[in-house]
């Protein structure tokens, strides 16, 4: 869900800070006072889940001081000013130093209250992307997002490992939408370069002039980065979509990878995305520069053949989207297991996600069925299923598995509710749990 934003506000006047404080509280902001800087300062460092509203004239440290020590802890807190009659030149310097914004007294409440909402959605936007780089810089966190059971992903989670700690360059190819920008994150993540950048370009989202520029320069002295070969230096450059880069550019770029030598300054992972029948990433690039860069190959397996590790996705999907709409995860019968395991999933991951979403969406409204989405997003074909049968002992233990583990997380590892609910005895769920890998300490709160 998203992180409840807090307002602090900062002003030596009572009077003030009680009245900004309860407006913005019915506007449903939490918000809490500060009658110094020198005491907000004790609670406001880097990360603060929220923003700040200061006076400007204040005894002891002022706001402008406070301001330059706040953007000196955090650059991007969101500050709001607030000024006298007279005093707008200052509030024109402070947002020169990164005021998000100032306030003229007597104010508006209401455009204190649009400023707040500005600010606290810019605010929440870049905490969510901090959390988002340090989750994606982080190797043991990463893995935990390749959820699966099945050998393939097993196998996967071994490649990415093994092939981290490597320092070759890596194509990695697979169907769309399975995940493959995902692996390259965690490539980066479990090796050598894990502190170092991590760059990403989409080949097929730019112009070939706009592309060579962005990865090879030169940059105008109005741009603010790098070009990516130089910005990835010592790092991964990753690019995405490698079989839409055009011939020429092909060219410059087996150009630097033959300077760069062994080991490689900047270590290159290529994403092949092509979808036309019968044409493969190798028919794409021209042959020196495609055996380059598929020294080392990930392909990443599609969701039809991932088995029961469908059913733990779409639970997983489930509950996540339930508690952003504040509503309970729909419950899968075994014939919508079944389903959800007999699909053919051309869209893959991205495609099953799109399907819990849905699905929580109808559960919340109490109509539609997961057949009915299936279905929706497959009219062409009748019925939905893969091609390859599988044996009626394996859906059912698919949906067996699924049903202990959603009912263990929802009673947070409870065994005697569990049994209640499923109506066990205790020495055949364990017996179950010992056969699907399950284990109690994981559902414990």
């Amino acid at each position: 869900m998203a992180q409840a934003m807090k307002i602090a506000i900062v002003d030596d006047e009572q009077d003030m800070r009680q009245s900004i404080s309860q407006w913005l509280a019915l506007s449903g902001y939490d918000t809490e006072t500060f009658s110094s800087a020198e005491e907000a300062l004790k609670v406001l460092g880097p990360d603060y889940p929220g923003i700040v509203i200061s006076d400007i004239k204040m005894p002891g440290m002022d706001g402008m001081q406070f301001l330059k020590k706040l953007m000196g802890t955090d650059s991007a807190l969101p500050v709001i000013m607030i000024t006298g009659h007279g005093d707008v030149p200052m509030a024109v310097e402070a947002m020169r130093v990164g005021a998000f914004d100032f306030l003229e007294k007597p104010f508006n409440p209401d455009r204190m209250s649009e400023l707040a909402k500005r600010a606290t959605g810019a605010r929440r936007l870049t905490l969510d992307n901090r959390a988002l780089r340090r989750e994606l810089s982080d190797g043991s966190q990463i893995m935990k997002k390749l959820i699966g059971q099945s050998p393939v992903m097993e196998r996967l989670r071994e490649d990415i490992l093994d092939l981290g700690q490597a320092d070759g360059h890596v194509l990695i190819d697979g169907e769309t939408g399975t995940g493959k920008t995902l692996v390259a994150h965690a490539l980066h993540a479990v090796g050598s370069r894990a502190g170092k950048k991590f760059v990403l370009v989409s080949c097929a989202a730019l112009e070939e002039e706009a592309l060579a520029k962005r990865l090879f320069g030169p940059m105008q002295p109005e741009d603010s980065m790098l070009p990516a070969i130089e910005e990835a230096r010592g790092g991964t450059l990753v690019l995405e979509d490698i079989d839409a880069l055009p011939e020429t550019l092909q060219a410059k770029l087996l150009s630097v990878i033959n300077e760069q030598g062994t080991p490689a300054e900047t270590r290159i992972i290529a994403i092949s995305n092509l979808q036309e029948a019968g044409k493969t990433c190798e028919d794409a690039l021209r042959p020196d520069l495609f055996y380059r860069l598929a020294a080392l190959r990930i392909t990443v397996p599609p969701l039809r053949q991932r088995g029961e590790d469908i059913l733990t996705l779409f639970t997983r999907l489930s509950e996540q989207f339930s508690e952003e709409y504040g509503c309970d995860a729909p419950q899968v019968s075994a014939q919508e297991a079944a389903q959800l395991l007999q699909a053919p999933w051309p869209g893959n991951v991205r495609q099953l996600i799109n399907i819990a979403e849905r699905a929580v969406l109808q559960s919340r409204r109490g109509s539609g069925t997961i057949a009915s989405l299936l279905m929706s997003d497959h009219e062409e074909m009748q019925p939905v299923m893969t091609t390859e049968g599988k044996p009626l002992k394996e859906y059912v233990e698919a949906f067996e598995r699924m049903l202990i583990d959603n009912t263990m997380r929802r009673h947070k590892g409870s065994i005697a509710s569990v049994m209640d609910e499923l109506c066990l005895p205790r020495r055949t769920l364990n017996e179950k749990m010992a056969k699907y890998g399950l284990q109690r300490s994981d559902y414990l709160a």
